[in-house]
């Protein structure tokens, strides 16, 4: 008979802990080499179209992500299926992060000029990456219950941000600035978050546990096959999981906005705010510290007044912030003029950022936590998979589409496709019930592999 999901008891301290190590781990990879350093290096230095304010480079940096994530979307729902069927969680991961640590490292001989090389490595390196985050988040619905998964889920992306403050730090202080100049110590940067990346999950593959039972393969079947038909019932069938259909439907509206924030938020600083070297190792650390306090805090909130309710609070966290990052200037003069001050526009930024901060974990993890409490344990990774593809797909469009309105707008004007995102997902989300998508995966019975 199925175990209630009510019923799954809460994985040991040490074993979430190993999970959340993985998030601790690949922070690393976001900050470094999607967000804060390499994305400056590449379009300033590597491509370097100061002539035409790096509208290329910007350009040329969407289409690697925008090409990353979709080879996620071809392949993430399968190999959900796969996983769920072999019981082999733990060596997709492993083989996503080994991927992961290679690629990352080989960006270390990208130098300027080389951007077909430069191109390919984010390509690989992003599409490893974004694979293994779908990976280690199918392990969630078996760590606890579903009223635990908001608390669990919560620390899991506040430890991550912890991991981004400690080597995003390093690299500022003893690598240095993402300039020409500096260019034989920075192209360290690769190395360097491939490193910590590979020592700090190997925590995740001591002590957390393959979740779920290998099932017996029917007579002339393979993994692969047994997958592709695990994927095409679950489409047949989707009318069962309606609401998380719905939900994902919001998360790529949400992500397309958060990919481009995260993939765009130094280049903002660096090409339309202009700020100091100084200011924008504040605003990395405090980005880093509201996150991790966004989502810790939330994660408990989301476990007392429900996922949805907080996921869609963070939602409006993100328009406002994206409306402030937009109307910067404006916001800065007016600040002037009401106070009598002589802030700059980059202080004003640093702010913002705060906003940015709180909405930016807690948004993700809310997310993560509701597609656990709408997954029968038994689907856990083909629906993280599906989770994987709204994400991924979501960061094709909303990275290659700023990528093209800058193009044509300028980015300042083209952020405001940002904040249409968010305004958009919070509307779609508004016809989710979180009550009956969590009932469906409770009543959720799989068939014998011969009936598939």
């Amino acid at each position: 008979m199925k175990r209630a999901r009510k019923d799954i008891p809460r994985a040991s301290n040490k074993e979430i802990f190993g999970w959340g190590m993985f998030d601790f781990a690949n922070q690393a990879y976001t900050l470094l080499i999607i967000t804060v350093i390499f994305p400056v290096l590449f379009t300033t230095v590597i491509v370097g179209d100061a002539q035409d304010d790096y509208r290329l480079g910007n350009l040329l940096w969407s289409v690697a992500l925008g090409v990353s994530y979709f080879l996620v979307v071809l392949s993430g729902p399968v190999l959900g299926a796969i996983m769920d069927y072999s019981a082999l969680k733990k060596k997709f991961l492993f083989c996503s992060y080994l991927l992961t640590i290679g690629s990352t490292t080989l960006l270390y001989f990208v130098e300027p000029g080389m951007v077909v090389l430069g191109v390919t490595l984010i390509i690989i390196s992003n599409f490893a990456y974004a694979t293994g985050e779908s990976f280690i988040a199918a392990f969630l619905p078996s760590l606890g219950p579903p009223k635990d998964l908001g608390k669990i889920s919560g620390f899991g992306w506040a430890l991550g941000y912890v991991g981004g403050l400690f080597s995003a730090g390093f690299v500022i202080v003893f690598l240095g600035d993402a300039t020409a100049d500096n260019f034989d110590r920075i192209r360290w940067v690769g190395p360097f978050a491939a490193l910590f990346f590979m020592l700090a999950a190997i925590p995740t593959f001591l002590w957390v546990k393959e979740p779920g039972k290998r099932k017996e393969l029917p007579e002339g079947e393979s993994f692969v096959s047994m997958g592709f038909a695990r994927l095409g019932r679950t489409i047949r069938d989707v009318s069962k999981f309606w609401d998380l259909g719905i939900f994902l439907i919001s998360v790529f509206f949400a992500m397309a906005g958060i990919y481009i924030v995260i993939s765009f938020a130094f280049i903002y600083g660096d090409q339309v705010v202009q700020w100091d070297e100084e200011v924008r190792v504040l605003m990395f650390v405090v980005v880093q510290i509201t996150a991790a306090l966004g989502a810790f805090s939330f994660g408990f909130l989301q476990d007392k007044i429900g996922a949805k309710l907080t996921y869609n609070m963070t939602l409006g966290l993100w328009f406002f912030a994206v409306l402030g990052i937009w109307a910067v200037t404006d916001i800065t003069t007016a600040f002037n003029n009401w106070f009598g001050t002589d802030l700059e526009a980059q202080y004003m930024f640093l702010y913002i950022g705060v906003l940015a901060g709180l909405s930016l974990g807690s948004s993700q993890s809310a997310s993560r936590a509701l597609v656990g409490i709408f997954s029968p344990e038994e689907k856990s990774a083909e629906f993280f998979g599906f989770w994987g593809l709204s994400n991924k797909l979501a960061g094709v469009f909303g990275i290659i589409g700023l990528g093209l309105l800058q193009a044509e707008f300028g980015l300042q004007r083209s952020v405001l496709f940002c904040a249409a995102l968010f305004l958009i997902a919070i509307v779609v989300s508004l016809f989710v019930n979180q009550k009956r998508g969590e009932a469906s995966a409770d009543n959720f019975e799989e068939l014998d592999p011969s009936e598939m």
